[in-house]
């Protein structure tokens, strides 16, 4: 996703910390990814909601759908603009938020919660130690 330079701290720390079991990685065009086991809850960022502005549609992938790391997965598109989300890895999509089709406004509300956009069973875990962690991410987004 890309987005106009914004200043935006500790987002990316508050967020790390809000599961227990899991762990939190980011991307350079500002997707986050959770990993429980070999599955990845994939969303976009604090950061990246608040660029676009309120959201008004979100476009997810299928169920069952192969998505290739750095390849198009999804579509936002809010009052300022349309985005497109990348696949942060390669894997099977297992589900879509279809809560977001009548409320898109959970991206703003809750990007990194509630406003997830789709789950991925990886085809390589170990490729998800090559994203950014809250730190490298928050020095990421506060260098922008």
């Amino acid at each position: 996703m890309l987005l106009a330079p914004r200043q935006a701290r500790g987002e990316a720390e508050k967020h790390s910390k809000r599961e227990d079991m899991s762990e939190t990685r980011y991307t350079d065009q500002h997707e986050w990814v959770r990993l429980e086991g070999d599955e990845a809850t994939v969303g976009i960022t604090r950061f990246a909601a608040e660029q676009l502005g309120d959201v008004v549609y979100v476009e997810l992938p299928a169920k069952g759908k192969t998505v290739a790391a750095g390849a198009e997965a999804a579509v936002v598109e809010s009052v300022k603009a349309a985005s497109e989300v990348y696949a942060p890895l390669s894997g099977d999509v297992t589900a879509a938020n279809d809560a977001l089709a009548a409320a898109p406004s959970k991206v703003n509300e809750d990007p990194e919660g509630e406003g997830w956009f789709f789950r991925l069973k990886l085809a390589d875990t170990a490729a998800f130690a090559g994203l950014m962690d809250a730190a490298a991410y928050a020095a990421f987004v506060k260098g922008l």
